[in-house]
């Protein structure tokens, strides 16, 4: 392993911005300089509306844009472009922060107009990455959610989640929460390069016992699943996660769309020079001969031996695992809407 490889971090490299005209990427020997920068932000809306139709869910929210965690396969990193970084480094050391986002959700459930339906927490980039310790923005979503008796998702990759326990155990009594916690893969050596600033799979696994404990209900997330990289271990996942509680589990396969295929080549190139041309083709095996897969429905099921034989493997490890539980359906009938202002008032 070449010492000019980057630590803590999943972007070997920052990778051209689609839609800029003019680039600059800095030199290798440099990148291990890069500090990460908060850059705060005025969103006029927290709540974002879900139209994709392969998606099962209505809202997502997101506190932060860019993420600290550093995956190399992460979906999200192309959508840091918008904003006129780069999906390499830029997505994980320039973090933007929304610290309005709470009062804005709170205007948003005064509305005689909005429709209460579960929100994802959150649907791009990790509410509880490192930074949430700071700014504690996810918490404080989560007091007005409870406030308001509105049902929330959460999807993380970190442990962190055990700080807010105390408003978790209140909202899952209403049952108004559900947590998704996302496992790629049980390996150690091969999530701290992966996946560098989430927490450990030991932590993990920890946190999905103590969040079963309380009554909150854990869905797990293997995903993506990357074949001959981490496809070895959705039985031994699926086996772990329902021992420390969790009632479901879901996956994901792959896809490595737009910039996010040559930040996860270059990890792959810097970290498994030897499995690279490997992983790769059995990823364009499922994807019809490329490495991305945008259209609905199909990006989720993939195609060709590979996609079957992942499918099957899950099918096998939720009849043994996962027999007799399903998934937490949350409800609003809670949901207080301006009745929590007025109250306030007395």
């Amino acid at each position: 392993m070449s010492d000019l490889i980057p630590k803590g971090q999943g972007a070997q490299r920052d990778v051209i911005n689609r839609f800029d005209r003019y680039t600059f990427e800095p030199e290798d020997y440099e990148l291990d300089k890069i500090k990460t920068q908060v850059i705060e932000v005025f969103p006029k809306t927290i709540i974002n509306v879900v139209k994709s139709p392969d998606l099962a869910m209505d809202y997502s929210m997101n506190p932060y844009q860019g993420c600290e965690h550093g995956c190399s396969y992460c979906f999200a990193r192309p959508t840091h472009e918008f904003w006129g970084y780069s999906a390499g480094v830029d997505f994980e050391r320039k973090l933007m922060v929304k610290k309005n986002a709470p009062k804005l959700l709170e205007k948003t459930f005064q509305k005689k107009s909005y429709i209460p339906k579960p929100i994802m927490l959150s649907g791009n980039t990790d509410c509880y990455q490192p930074i949430e310790r700071q700014f504690e923005i996810t918490r404080k979503l989560l007091q007005v959610c409870l406030d308001y008796r509105h049902p929330v998702s959460i999807i993380t990759k970190n442990a962190l989640i055990l700080r807010d326990l105390d408003i978790l155990e209140k909202m899952a009594k209403k049952n108004l929460i559900s947590v998704n916690m996302s496992i790629p893969t049980l390996n150690e050596d091969l999530r701290r390069v992966m996946e560098p600033r989430t927490s450990t799979a030991k932590n993990k696994l920890k946190a999905i016992e103590v969040l079963s404990e309380k009554n909150i209900p854990v869905n797990v997330m293997i995903a993506p699943v990357i074949p001959a990289l981490t496809s070895d271990e959705s039985l031994s996942i699926m086996k772990s996660v329902s021992q420390a509680g969790a009632r479901s589990c879901g996956y994901t396969l792959v896809r490595l769309n737009d910039t996010v295929e040559p930040v996860f080549v270059q990890w792959l190139e810097a970290h498994f020079p030897d499995r690279k041309d490997k992983v790769l083709n059995l990823i364009r095996s499922m994807r019809g001969g490329n490495l991305g897969e945008k259209r609905f429905f199909q990006r989720y099921q993939g195609e060709g031996n590979i996609a079957e034989m992942i499918h099957k493997t899950f099918e096998i490890g939720k009849k043994k695992f996962f027999n007799n539980t399903e998934r937490a359906i949350l409800t609003t009938e809670h949901f207080t809407g301006s009745k929590t202002q007025q109250l306030r008032l007395f």
